[in-house]
């Protein structure tokens, strides 16, 4: 089963995160200009809608290992 996030929070420590990681940082960047909504369409297919469990969102999955 696969959700949509509402909000990306990957760490009750985000608020360091805007402290020490550089506006200009290429990660920040990425986030800002990529639009990652098309992996759901591409994704759709490989998760059942109705039974197991509920999966990480992929888009997370993504972005926590870039």
């Amino acid at each position: 089963m696969i959700q949509r996030h509402q909000t990306m929070v990957l760490s009750e420590y985000i608020k360091l995160y805007e402290l020490i990681v550089p506006k200009d940082n290429i990660q920040r960047k990425m986030n800002e200009l990529v639009n990652f909504s098309f992996v759901y369409d591409e994704l759709k297919d490989k998760y059942y809608l109705d039974n197991g469990r509920n999966a990480i969102d992929p888009i997370k999955a993504i972005k926590a290992n870039v």
